[in-house]
């Protein structure tokens, strides 16, 4: 099976990159760390841009995509650690008037955990009794709700995996380059064997991961989206981990962009599908 994207596929890539690129960029990422909040213009560009209503049916004014596609945005998206509930709006762009159009932002309680709780102009779930957390990421505010009322939207696991995937395939890229730039005894610090071996790591995780989320995205199969989120969720901690090693002393300091794909990592970890629910459901499988 093929799981390569067409030239149709990675055109829209392409189209949500050059737009994040020129509306979330590095100097967008700083200010948003520096002033958290939800930014609505950047969600009613997102919406016009068809990123809500990729999945919607034509007939309803979508454009009538499918899961392959999906994983793709999601992807850039994740990339580029653009904040928000994504997944949440975008699961319910055909149902939730005004958020295929990025006018209305949708969250939903996963589990215990309700991410942007009041920024959200609509709330799937049974948030009552919602208290805010200190969250790690600085760019996720969190809730907990008692009890745990409600399980994670249907497809959310799957696009929180891609999103696991674009960060990991980022921390590699920052990696490799520093490897390639940063020098130590005149000679590119990747020429060192203990580096070139971290790389290495870097890229092979990825490649597998990717290969396990575009194949969950073809397939639907809930026993592959469990196993896409189990090693989305790994790669994207351990390579933001081995990135941090990569660039030394420099990935610890708040410069650097390594932590804020660490601190994502571990929060998109704590939400659709856990590595613990994702092992208990491939046993169950076995």
């Amino acid at each position: 099976m093929d799981f390569q994207p067409d030239d149709d596929q990675r055109a829209l890539r392409d189209g949500l990159r050059a737009l994040l690129g020129g509306r979330f960029g590095r100097d967008a990422l700083r200010a948003a760390v520096a002033a958290p909040g939800l930014d609505r213009g950047l969600w009613r560009a997102l919406g016009e841009a068809g990123f809500f209503a990729l999945c919607v049916p034509e007939a309803h004014g979508g454009l009538g995509l499918g899961a392959a596609e999906a994983v793709l945005v999601f992807e850039e998206a994740g990339r580029a650690l653009l904040p928000g509930p994504l997944a949440a709006t975008f699961l319910a762009a055909g149902d939730v008037e005004g958020a295929a159009a990025g006018e209305v932002v949708v969250t939903a309680v996963d589990g215990t955990l309700v991410p942007w709780l009041d920024a959200a102009d609509v709330v799937l779930g049974d948030a009552a009794g919602a208290e805010a957390l200190r969250s790690v990421d600085p760019l996720t505010p969190l809730h907990r709700v008692p009890g745990g009322r409600a399980g994670a939207p249907g497809d959310a696991s799957l696009l929180l995996a891609a999103e696991q995937l674009g960060s990991a395939c980022r921390t590699r890229d920052l990696a490799v380059q520093h490897a390639r730039e940063r020098e130590q005894f005149g000679r590119p610090v990747g020429a060192f064997q203990a580096v070139k071996h971290l790389c290495a790591e870097l890229l092979v995780r990825t490649e597998v991961t990717r290969a396990a989320v575009y194949a969950a995205a073809v397939t639907g199969d809930p026993g592959e989206v469990a196993g896409a989120k189990l090693l989305a969720d790994d790669a994207a901690a351990r390579n933001a981990r081995d990135c941090l090693q990569v660039y030394g002393g420099m990935g610890f300091t708040w410069e650097a962009d390594v932590h804020l794909h660490l601190k994502r990592a571990w929060v998109r970890a704590g939400l659709g599908t856990t590595a613990a629910r994702a092992e208990e459901e491939l046993a169950a499988a076995l």
